[in-house]
């Protein structure tokens, strides 16, 4: 069956009674969207803080192919594989984009029998979440024209406006616009643009916010531009619009509960993109996670090289967090492709190609090991279409490497499938007794920060820039320098060509433009041709999505 078939044969269980059952949550404490999915409100957060917190594991993959590698698929067989063996596990989500959902992705709920629901309510609208921090993103926009129309008495220079808006979907069309236009009483004439939600500032703050108060300092600190002449930063407390953007984030900040197909607890709460954004899922779904179980699975966008970086240096970083262990997700197709094999052709025995295209897997494990610390147990994401020949080549590359390598069928199994896997990573976890690293310190320049992830994470020789984005990173760095760089880049490669495929070394990464994150607290570093605003392919999955007469939806995967 498809994915959504399966799904909407769930048998699912109230989320209030589950909580209850499961967690000792009480209603009092939830606030349902329905039957099958609420929030867990702010004030029950606080009364966690004096529990001991679990064990933190991190799901992570190697480079992303059109063959796909299923890293949100396993994080939940993987939680479900340790429930069934009798650890209390919590895993936590990010929520999907609708850009991707009507784009090529289709749907980001897991797949087959290794699924959050419901899963049609989280694809699409959900608890309103981006809804509300695309509206407060654009609240700040308008307010800022609207200053400026009105007499700009902040003196805020047009040309150096750097707060666009955001629309939670895929349009190039978008990408560079002009507005006021119309005459005087439209405001002022000027270049603006567009970026996908899931890249607003906003939601970064959102996902890394701990609280109410800590959500509207942050907002306050937003930079939307400098003024004429001084070139000093304006934020937007001084627009005096962050009380009414954290107005519009009370309920969205709370928590999302859902569950599994196997009825155990999952947060999905906060969705950035790992390729233009941090990648990972609020720090408030993970801290309660972590006070609720005794072992968190969590997962970062893309990439071991993108989101788990990110995950390292930035959440981790800012959240006080200690994850134990990680997990890295690679198939055989996947391989397969990074070796150069056809994608018509991902579906036949072909070794040579999966020898090749280890060295993809190869160069992810040794960063995780390596760069981040981290003990990683390799994940063999099974495709009925593996042979026992391409199994035991991963398997004998991982074990070369010092590692443990897992075969494991989740997807068609669920949780039964993936109890081998959760097994190795509670033993890898028992065997560490050292802390993970980060990849720079606070105290380098952020040029430094930048050639360091270049360098040691994605293989480059160095870095390079022309003059006025290295002039950018100077003035940025005389104020704002001790802070983490969010780098972004293509998701497909370790370099900044999305064909370059394997593990290309040696190459230089050309920094576009960088963006100052205040609030968020980071630079965000924008290289090779990424764009945030993504566009829709020639045939998108939105063509397939229906809906019938009864209210039941079809097409999502």
């Amino acid at each position: 069956m498809s994915d959504i078939a399966i799904a909407q044969q769930a048998h699912k269980r109230p989320i209030l009674e589950l909580a209850a059952d499961r967690y000792g949550i009480g209603p009092e404490h939830l606030e349902p969207y329905g039957h099958y999915k609420a929030k867990l409100s702010l004030d029950y957060l606080q009364t966690l803080n004096d529990h001991p917190d679990g064990q933190l594991i991190l799901v992570t993959a190697i480079s992303p192919t059109p063959a796909g590698e299923g890293k949100t698929t396993t994080t939940v067989g993987l939680g479900d594989a340790m429930n069934r063996l009798g650890h209390r596990t919590i895993i936590c989500l990010r929520e999907p984009s609708l850009g991707p959902c009507f784009g090529v992705k289709g749907g980001a709920a897991g797949g087959g029998y290794a699924q959050v629901v419901p899963m049609e309510d989280i694809n699409l609208h959900f608890t309103g979440d981006f809804h509300a921090i695309g509206a407060a993103h654009n609240l700040l926009a308008a307010m800022l024209d609207n200053h400026i129309n009105h007499g700009n008495a902040l003196n805020i220079d047009p040309r150096l406006i750097s707060w666009k808006r955001v629309v939670d979907m895929n349009d190039r069309a978008l990408r560079r616009i002009v507005v006021g236009l119309g005459g005087t009483a439209n405001g002022y004439v000027r270049e603006d643009g567009f970026d996908i939600t899931v890249a607003s500032e906003v939601m970064a703050i959102f996902c890394l916010a701990t609280s109410l108060t800590d959500l509207k300092q942050r907002l306050g600190e937003i930079v939307v531009g400098y003024t004429t002449g001084t070139r000093q930063p304006v934020r937007a407390r001084d627009l005096k619009a962050h009380g009414a953007m954290a107005a519009l984030l009370k309920d969205a900040i709370k928590p999302n509960l859902v569950q599994t197909l196997e009825n155990n607890l999952a947060f999905v709460h906060g969705g950035p993109f790992a390729n233009i954004a941090h990648g990972c899922n609020s720090v408030s779904a993970t801290r309660a996670a972590l006070k609720l179980a005794d072992f968190v699975v969590t997962e970062a966008g893309f990439g071991a090289d993108l989101g788990a970086e990110k995950f390292i240096d930035i959440k981790c970083r800012k959240a006080g967090l200690k994850p134990r262990a990680a997990v890295l997700v690679a198939t055989a197709r996947a391989l397969k492709y990074h070796g150069g094999a056809a994608r018509d052709a991902l579906g036949r025995e072909d070794l040579a190609a999966l020898e090749r295209g280890l060295v993809n897997l190869e160069r992810h494990y040794r960063n995780i090991t390596g760069e981040y610390g981290l003990p990683c147990v390799v994940c063999i994401n099974h495709f009925t279409a593996d042979t026992p020949a391409e199994i035991a080549l991963i398997e004998a590359r991982v074990a070369s490497l010092g590692g443990r390598a897992v075969l494991a069928r989740h997807w068609a199994e669920g949780g039964a499938g993936a109890e081998a896997l959760a097994a190795a990573v509670v033993e890898t976890i028992a065997a560490n007794t050292t802390p993970h690293r980060m990849v720079y310190e606070d105290q380098l320049p952020l040029w430094d920060k930048i050639n360091a992830v270049a360098t040691r994470i994605y293989g480059a020789a160095g870095i390079s820039a022309d003059a006025r984005v290295r002039a950018q990173i100077n003035e940025l760095n005389a104020e704002w320098g001790h802070l983490p760089v969010c780098m972004a880049k293509t998701q497909m490669s370790f370099s900044t060509d999305p064909t370059a495929l394997g593990a290309p070394s040696g190459h230089t990464v050309n920094l576009r433009e960088v963006r100052l994150a205040a609030g968020a607290g980071f630079v965000v570093v924008i290289a090779g041709d990424l764009m945030t605003m993504p566009g829709l392919p020639k045939a998108p999955a939105a063509e397939h999505i229906d809906v019938d007469a009864q209210g039941n939806i079809s097409g999502l995967f």
